[in-house]
């Protein structure tokens, strides 16, 4: 028996004319739109007509979207891109069976790409495009914790578009290798293909900096750090993770069938007007290999010192340093804490046509204009060691190395600074004052050290509050926390974090610096050469003015800028006895330079009674 069509049923049932079938059929044509749907824009047809007609014809049962909830479970199990993209919506489960609302349930490779991502088998259920897409943004609301691909950011839906992917890969023989390996994936459309780019368009949507995909005993678990703070995005099936972890490893050039030592890569994306580098980093763990890859930008970030919310004494002292002829800046922190973008940001202002800037990084992080960047390349023999003997050779005005990490290498940069060249570079202490310490643990004579040395920036990035911030009365935790640093009165309002679609949640958007910045001058070169520890480092800089990195953290806390929660997550605050200012009267640490709530500067420390103090004095009279 001939298999009837949709009007056909339609017709026979009558539910519309014979003519008026005629006419939608025609209408239909060179356009890409369902019959049905089209009968159900132009009011020939009920909904609940359509559905049973469409129900007899596919032998699938109808399901009324506008009407049904879905099964939270059920939800979680797929990601609103995929939802968007196959117009479907999981509705439960069945037993073995997922069952999922479909606009187009003869569709199989779409019931493919369902089976393989979420590891059940799948039950279809038809329903209508326009009711599908409703309830897709009806049930999958951005909340805390339950983000997926895909979600709002800003107010916006992120827009897929197509990822290129560009290999950097120097190997001829790799290289086919991988462009066949593109080829098929692309041909294929595998779902690995699919998860892997809009992976990276959501990262770069939510201002991401790395991507975590880490397997568990029961799932794969996809994070990603934004703001320096990690969060959950997606729980993957465990069967996904071997597809996702080639489709990388591909990618980036790794040997996907070695799965039991680390493996770095990287791998450039292409995605519209912009381009990403992209750096991937694979670890054997005990439920398979975990994958970490860092996003950077090509381009340089242009920033200036008060864009990076450097305040204007650190901003006066560094412009003065990077004035100089010669010697050494360096910027020390830990991992993330913002140092090359204050490196490039310093470059940008050094750059002009009449000097000559080389750059040794590994790697090379952004691409600047006008100047010659090396990347080093340890197995064909390139150190940051042999770079720079070779770079002094190339005529520079100035060198800036990307990390001291040896004697060698310390020794030759800090030889070019006493030669007439300003050398930047990066250390990695927790403030500035242990990095005189730490280039004499690398067995750097204090001389060479004091000579050389003309400037040490220590800085964190702390999260900033996003516009949805609201003020609020200062509980009693909070007054406490000020008391212990330093404050005897406490503000009697504090910024507390809300959350929102732009900063997807989490109250805060964007990060800022915290610094503090030990200008070398003859003061701290003597006490350097003499052999002096850190403490005698830091009484003397304090004695000249050096505000510390606690000082500018607490002062941002009182400008509304960022938490008093988000600023103990990061910088390491010290507690001491309290001293009184003498122009506000506040309490005040001893250990502080300025007082964080009115500015006014602090004396040399006295002796007196037998009792070391403080004399806390109005501006100008010191």
């Amino acid at each position: 028996m001939k298999k009837k069509k949709l009007g056909e049923v339609l017709r026979d049932r009558g539910k519309i004319s014979s003519a008026d079938l005629q006419k939608v059929i025609i209408e239909q044509q060179g356009k890409v739109i369902h019959l049905g749907e089209l009968m159900l824009e132009r009011g020939l047809v009920s909904k609940q007509d359509l559905g049973a007609a469409l129900q007899e014809v596919s032998r699938i049962p109808y399901v009324d979207c506008s009407s049904v909830e879905p099964d939270t479970a059920a939800l979680k199990l797929v990601t609103r891109t995929m939802a968007e993209r196959l117009c479907i919506l999981p509705l439960g489960t069945e037993r073995k069976h997922l069952v999922v609302a479909m606009a187009a349930p003869q569709n199989l490779a779409a019931m493919d790409e369902l089976r393989f991502t979420t590891g059940w088998e799948i039950s279809p259920r038809l329903s209508f495009r326009s009711e599908l897409q409703r309830a897709i943004d009806r049930h999958y609301s951005v909340e805390p914790g339950s983000e997926s691909f895909g979600t709002i950011r800003g107010g916006e839906r992120i827009q897929f578009e197509d990822v290129e992917f560009i290999s950097t890969s120097s190997r001829q023989a790799s290289q086919e290798a991988i462009q066949e390996a593109q080829a098929d994936l692309r041909q294929k459309k595998t779902p690995a293909v699919r998860l892997v780019s809009e992976v990276i368009q959501v990262a770069m949507a939510k201002r991401a900096s790395d991507i975590h995909i880490e397997p568990r005993a029961e799932d794969t678990i996809v994070r990603m750090r934004v703001d320096g703070v990690l969060h959950e995005h997606q729980s993957l099936p465990r069967s996904l993770q071997n597809s996702l972890v080639s489709r990388v490893k591909i990618l980036s050039d790794m040997d996907i069938s070695e799965r039991r030592t680390p493996q770095d890569g990287r791998f450039m994306a292409s995605i519209g007007t912009r381009q990403l580098d992209l750096r991937v980093s694979t670890l054997p763990t005990q439920y398979g290999e975990k994958v970490v890859i860092r996003l950077l930008e090509t381009s340089a970030p242009l920033t200036s010192y008060s864009d990076l919310g450097m305040p204007a004494d650190v901003s006066a002292g560094l412009s003065e340093i990077l004035a100089a002829p010669q010697g050494m800046l360096l910027v020390t922190g830990p991992t993330g804490s913002g140092k090359s973008t204050t490196l490039y940001s310093s470059l940008n202002k050094l750059r002009q046509s009449s000097v000559n800037i080389v750059t040794v990084e590994d790697p090379v992080e952004y691409v600047l204009p006008g100047i010659n960047q090396v990347h080093v390349n340890t197995k064909a023999g390139l150190s940051f060691v042999t770079c720079l003997r070779s770079i002094l050779r190339q005529d520079p005005n100035i060198i800036m190395v990307g990390e001291i990490r040896d004697k060698e290498t310390a020794e030759i940069a800090m030889k070019a600074a006493q030669t007439g060249h300003l050398v930047l570079s990066t250390l990695h202490t927790n403030d500035s004052f242990s990095a005189v310490v730490r280039l004499l643990d690398l067995g750097i004579p204090g001389y060479l050290i004091s000579s050389s040395l003309t400037g040490i920036l220590a800085q964190r990035l702390v999260r900033v509050l996003c516009s949805c911030r609201s003020m609020q009365p200062s509980t009693s935790e909070f007054q406490e926390r000020m008391r212990q640093l330093g404050l005897s009165s406490p503000p009697k309002e504090m910024a507390v974090a809300e959350g929102c679609d732009r900063c997807n949640q989490t109250g805060y958007m964007g990060r800022v610096g915290i610094y503090e910045l030990l200008q070398v001058d003859e003061s701290i070169r003597s006490v350097i050469r003499n052999g002096g520890n850190v403490g005698q480092i830091r009484e003397t800089s304090r004695a000249n003015g050096m505000r510390l990195l606690q000082e500018d953290a607490v002062a941002k806390v009182l400008s509304g800028l960022t938490t008093l929660e988000e600023i103990l997550r990061v910088v390491p605050m010290r507690s001491t006895a309290r001293l009184e200012c003498s122009n506000c009267k506040s309490h005040i640490l001893s250990a502080f330079s300025f007082c964080p709530t009115c500015g006014t500067p602090c004396s040399k420390r006295t002796v007196a009674g037998g009792r070391e103090s403080h004399a806390l004095v109005p501006e100008g009279v010191l």
